[in-house]
């Protein structure tokens, strides 16, 4: 069975910072990019941030560049979100999802979803 399993999500303050942790199992890890893709109510659900297969190459939306850093543990099978300076509008329910092989922006070619974890930053 497929599985990733998102959890870190939470109540904070604006500037504050949570860590997004991802845990994979049921497909060979190495082999899929692993990206963060959030959706506030009524909104459209973007890219945030994935990290490719392979090398491990990290890439950002525009909107957290300098703010959250997209990390892997291979031996844990696992994927952070590491954010840091939370803004108001950072809310949103964030989603882990998986990719084989190199990632794309569009959201229609992951294959992998999981439940997502709530974000929630106050002004």
């Amino acid at each position: 069975e497929v599985q990733l399993q998102a959890s870190g999500g939470g109540l904070v303050q604006a500037g504050g910072s949570l860590r997004l942790s991802c845990v994979a199992s049921g497909f060979t890890f190495d082999d899929y990019s692993i990206g963060w893709f959030r959706q506030a109510p009524g909104k459209e659900r973007e890219g945030v941030s994935c990290i490719s297969s392979g090398d491990r190459s990290t890439f950002y939306v525009d909107s957290v560049k300098g703010r959250f850093t997209i990390s892997s543990d291979n031996a844990k099978n696992t994927v952070y979100l590491q954010m840091n300076s939370l803004k108001p509008e950072d809310t949103a329910v964030y989603y882990c999802a998986a990719e084989f092989g190199i990632p794309h922006w569009d959201i229609a070619h992951w294959d992998y979803w999981g439940q997502g974890t709530q974000v929630t930053v106050s002004s």
